[in-house]
């Protein structure tokens, strides 16, 4: 059996057994929704943001509280005073000693507080439901994110498998050439020169196959990151992969559904309206205030009090008063700490818009990037398909070329690894297409678990 014949069986053998069976694309995204930590937490971020709303709407509503103490004391003294003899003149110190005994004291207040007049609070009502907003949509973003890593992530683990795959059958075609270069020397055919260049091709082909392993640990690894769990088995795309040019075929097009569907985009410029209207809120530092207040007291008290050593005598007391008040707080001046506050808000305000610009830039960029990379990625799986097929007949030819004795071992060697990175490019640019499929839609703010189960439908059983 010639050595190419060898060498794609094993190949055949290595990617085939990839390909039967395993674990698909929608199966490890839904893994991911409950497992990925990233996404947890913005769920727990965009829970606690939905909280600011019913705070801001609950600083409008009345605010009602209650006081109420009851307790027991005495009390013991003496007063000193002078008192003139009306007939004499003379005048003498008198000293009262006295005693009250409480033996029951109440008091109680009720009072509730409605504000009339709080610009910063309804300002800061019509804030927080920005802020509300501003949470769902990065929640949503995140969601996305969360679709584009694992489909990476996933096919990162295809390409690093299919690379090693092509490094295990390189390594044994190379022995084979290696054993055979041996036996060839030693009946006199070749020179050593032949041996020691298969030799140096297989022990580079170890080393290389020590790399593949290892750079697929690390692919394994990231993919466990979000998922949380080992996966085993990938499927992989099918051989009738369709290559779908973006619809529509325009990048402008893109480009302007991006600017108006961007999630991150849109991110940003509900944080640029937030820090328009803490501006606001600011500003009403300046603005008078105006609370309606109502209240009502109670006093009860049960007593009795001695003099002089008299005997107790009752000094009970009760009252209750209710009160009805508007309280207006003019703001007149504060050592310029509220100017200062608006001038700060203000700048934050303008880098929060000097945001929107950069990122609506960025945004363009991405989707045109993504845009072109489908195109590109749709011309090179097609261009690739031919150069694999091309370094199959090269490799042929060059192994009955080195079998007749008009190729040397050199030539069959290079043009193994001709073959070898044909096939790992078309693999990974499979799935960069993919991939880069994905990442336009993101760009536009459309990408839905529909994108990933479309993907999944292209995926071999």
């Amino acid at each position: 059996m010639h050595i190419i014949s060898r060498f794609l069986l094993v190949t055949l053998i290595f990617f085939g057994a990839s390909t039967a069976g395993g674990t698909d694309l929608a199966e490890v995204y839904q893994i991911a929704l409950v497992s990925d930590p990233t996404l947890r937490e913005a769920n727990a971020n965009r829970l606690a943001s939905s909280e600011a709303s019913p705070q801001a709407r609950a600083a409008l509503l009345p605010l009602i509280t209650a006081f109420y103490s009851r307790g027991e004391s005495d009390s013991s003294g003496s007063s000193t005073f002078q008192v003139e003899d009306p007939i004499t003149g003379a005048v003498q110190t008198v000293t009262s000693a006295f005693k009250t005994d409480v033996s029951d004291e109440i008091q109680w207040r009720l009072q509730l507080q409605q504000p009339l007049f709080r610009w910063d609070r309804i300002v800061g009502l019509r804030q927080a439901q920005k802020q509300v907003a501003q949470a769902e949509i990065d929640y949503q973003a995140a969601q996305q994110d969360l679709m584009l890593r694992v489909a990476e992530a996933y096919f990162n683990v295809l390409a690093a498998h299919d690379t090693l795959d092509a490094e295990l059958a390189s390594k044994e075609a190379t022995k084979r050439q290696l054993e055979q270069a041996e036996k060839r020397f030693e009946v006199g055919l070749i020179a050593i020169t032949d041996v020691l260049e298969a030799q140096a091709a297989y022990d580079l082909a170890v080393a290389t196959d020590i790399g593949a392993r290892r750079l697929l640990s690390t692919a394994k690894e990231l993919l466990r990151e979000i998922t949380g769990e080992y996966i085993d088995e990938l499927q992989r795309p099918g051989k009738d992969l369709p290559l779908i040019n973006p619809d529509p075929a325009n990048a402008d097009a893109w480009v302007e559904q991006s600017l108006k569907n961007n999630l991150a985009l849109n991110s940003t410029r509900l944080q640029a309206d937030v820090a328009k209207d803490q501006v606001r809120i600011n500003r009403s530092g300046h603005m008078p205030t105006l609370d309606l207040v109502a209240s009502r007291t109670g006093f009860d008290r049960d007593a009795s009090r001695s003099d002089q050593g008299a005997p107790f005598s009752p000094a009970d007391a009760a009252s209750n008063t209710t009160s009805v008040t508007l309280q207006l707080n003019i703001p007149i001046f504060s050592g310029g700490n509220t100017s200062s506050i608006v001038r700060q808000s203000v700048y934050r305000h303008r880098a929060a818009r000097e945001k929107v610009e950069r990122v609506a830039r960025e945004t363009e960029r991405s989707t045109r990037d993504a845009y072109d990379a489908v195109i590109s990625q749709i011309a090179r799986v097609r261009a690739l398909r031919r150069a694999v097929q091309s370094n199959e007949k090269a490799l042929q030819a060059s192994e009955a070329g080195f079998e007749v004795g008009t190729r040397t071992t050199v030539d069959v060697l290079n043009a193994r690894q001709e073959l070898f990175r044909a096939r790992t490019d078309y693999a990974r640019t499979r799935y960069n297409y993919i991939v880069n499929v994905l990442r336009l839609k993101q760009a536009a703010g459309n990408l839905s678990g529909r994108d990933i189960s479309e993907v999944n439908s292209w995926l071999a059983d």
